[in-house]
């Protein structure tokens, strides 16, 4: 299903409505699996029937932190998942003649060290932005970092992995390669700009 979903997202002629609606599935999808080991205790309820020995997310839950903006469109998937997890920001930019990532924001819970994190970003191109802001994080306490990208190339995936080897990648696809311009190619263009309708 999420194949088929990005499918549906490469499209050129897929609008903003639809796109943001199939990221916001794709992250709730892939949300599982990123979250598949998330330590658990044993807690006793009650159920109609009698009282039994059940299984509870363990001390602090998750912390969803997005790289603005396009990072955005993947919070409310992970939301649906996990209605508690608290939301940080943070904001970097594309120098479009460099291609490196300029910090211009930063807000996070004052309890993200105790979190596990999710970090946001529909792309993994140069890697850049992604390696800011997990260093970012570092610096703030964070050791229970996952990275979470719905498209990926092999140059920013091996950026991250040679930074941060402590941080598990989860993307929905790896594509072939940057163009001249670092994009994604086959891509699906510029997500920020897909989701929010601008250009």
């Amino acid at each position: 299903m999420i194949q088929h979903k990005l499918t549906i997202m490469r499209d050129k002629r897929t609008g903003s409505k639809d796109f943001r609606e199939l990221l916001k599935e794709i992250s709730l999808l892939m949300g599982y699996e990123v979250t598949r080991d998330i330590p658990l205790e044993d807690v006793e309820i009650e159920t109609p029937l009698c009282k039994m020995m059940a299984k509870e997310v363990s001390g602090r839950k998750l912390a969803i932190v997005p790289i603005l903006r396009a990072g955005m469109g993947m919070v409310e998937g992970l939301q649906t998942l996990v209605p508690v997890a608290k939301v940080g920001h943070i904001g970097l930019y594309r120098n479009e003649e460099t291609h490196n990532p300029v910090v211009y924001y930063c807000k996070l819970p004052e309890d993200i060290q105790d979190r596990m994190v999710i970090v946001t970003d529909p792309m993994l191109a140069t890697g850049g932005s992604a390696c800011d802001a997990i260093t970012m994080l570092k610096e703030r306490g964070c050791t229970n970092i996952r990275l979470m990208c719905l498209v990926a190339v092999p140059e920013g995936i091996k950026r991250v992995q040679d930074a941060h080897p402590d941080v598990d990648i989860y993307v929905a696809a790896v594509d072939d390669h940057l163009n001249e311009n670092a994009y994604i190619v086959p891509g699906l263009g510029d997500a920020g700009d897909r989701i929010f309708g601008t250009k």
